[in-house]
């Protein structure tokens, strides 16, 4: 009696540490090894009613089986594992616990990570090359890794070996999200990278800008409205608007679209040429200007190429006349030897005119000797010979100028004598002597 109770109280106190104990392999684990747990008795002593906790949760049990088998294991399969059986020692059964086996599962590689080269905002029409980078375990380093990469909710590329993909002269359209997928060949794991967003950047194109107000050109105290769309360009969307080359205002559009600017018209400064102005971080456009007139009011545009010498105009037409005034003063070198046709004297008695003529005498230094002589010669109304006078009559408005260019001695300091003579052919003659 005494040898019984011995054995009860010795066995429960051995069996915990070493009667029973639990083992798990392959050792050391990594993920995708199919991870079994055994659970054995001091010199293989057959077991029942076997049963295995983790982390002191109960996981499976088994009326004979002393092992278990967890699958492929992933890095959440790590924890403390512990089991207990029954072992019949005749004729007594006793039920012993092993003890606690820490389980850790080794990564296989870490998740992969997804790369876009060079940026992920690529512009329109570049090469963009997309990168999937991972490493396997120091110790597990003779496996052959597949990458695979993904676009949104198709494949792009399926299991190979090659970690990059290449996107030649990308477009919109290539924009969303992008992920890549590794897996060891022949293994279980496979894991997925976090998705990139892949953003094409669009170039703005050339704005259209449209002008709001009513049926008639607007009037001071109106409401004017600049509507600025460009068709095409990635968001964001800064637009500015301009009156002539002056910023009056500007709006940004975060999703793309159209912007506007709604203002009274305050004066006819208000008027003009206004334009905007898209930019988007890629490029940046212009639009046609668009003239605004007000209501009973002529605005000149801005000056341009064609127009800038509208302002100059007055002072044009100031030098001109300060010119032509100088050359008045200049070329005034002539002075009337004879009397002003005011000055004529009457006709003389019994019809006759007095001969009238001029004398000129250029003043400038450099022509001193150049005289001019112009005669006008009126025909006598002769009463002795009224026939000879008629038959001639025709001829009496006869005109002789003599032209003659004195030497500077020949030239008196006061006067200058030119003689001409005036002959009809009615043999009336006379000399003019000046």
């Amino acid at each position: 009696m005494l040898l019984w109770t011995a054995v009860l109280l010795f066995v429960p106190c051995v069996g915990k540490t070493a009667w029973l104990y639990l083992q798990a392999w392959p050792n050391p684990v990594f993920e995708g090894d199919a991870l079994t747990l055994q659970c054995q008795g001091w010199k293989n002593t057959p077991l029942s009613q076997v049963k295995f906790y983790r982390d002191g949760k109960f996981l499976h049990s088994s009326k004979k089986k002393q092992t278990l088998s967890m699958g492929a294991a992933t890095v959440q399969s790590g924890g403390q594992y512990s089991c207990t059986g029954q072992v019949m020692y005749i004729p007594q059964i006793f039920t012993l616990t092993s003890e606690t086996l820490m389980v850790q599962v080794q990564e296989l590689f870490p998740p992969p990570v997804l790369s876009a080269t060079p940026s992920p905002e690529p512009r329109e029409g570049s090469l963009v090359t997309l990168r999937c980078q991972t490493k396997l375990h120091p110790l597990r380093s003779t496996l052959r890794l597949l990458f695979s990469f993904h676009k949104d909710s198709h494949t792009l590329q399926d299991r190979g070996p090659h970690p990059e993909l290449c996107i030649p002269g990308v477009k919109e359209g290539d924009s969303g999200l992008y992920w890549c997928e590794v897996a060891p060949e022949g293994g279980q794991v496979q894991k997925e990278s976090p998705q990139l967003e892949v953003r094409v950047q669009v170039p703005v194109s050339r704005p259209v800008l449209t002008l709001h107000h009513g049926p008639t050109d607007p009037a001071v105290g109106d409401m004017v409205q600049l509507l600025c769309e460009a068709q095409r360009g990635s968001p964001p969307v800064l637009y500015l608007f301009y009156l002539d080359e002056k910023i009056v205002g500007n709006h940004s559009a975060p999703c793309g679209g159209n912007a506007s600017l709604l203002f009274p018209v305050k004066s006819e400064q208000d008027a003009g040429n206004y334009s905007c102005e898209a930019e988007n971080g890629v490029s940046r456009e212009r639009s046609e200007p668009k003239k605004l007139s007000l209501k009973g009011s002529q605005v000149l545009s801005t000056p341009t190429s064609s127009n800038w010498l509208v302002p100059w105009l007055p002072v044009s037409l100031l030098g001109m006349m300060v010119i032509a005034a100088a050359l008045l003063v200049y070329l005034r070198p002539w002075r009337k030897a004879g009397p002003l046709p005011s000055q004529i004297p009457p006709p003389a008695p019994g019809g006759e005119q007095c001969p009238l003529y001029a004398n000129v005498h250029h003043q400038k230094e450099k022509d001193e000797g150049v005289v001019y002589s112009v005669v006008h010669r009126t025909s006598k109304r002769s009463e002795a010979r009224p026939a000879e006078f008629a038959a001639e009559r025709k001829d009496s408005s006869i005109i002789y100028a003599e032209v003659r260019c004195l030497q500077p001695s020949e030239v008196s300091s006061k006067e200058v004598n030119i003689r001409s003579t005036l002959q009809e052919s009615l043999g009336d003659c006379e000399e003019v002597l000046c």
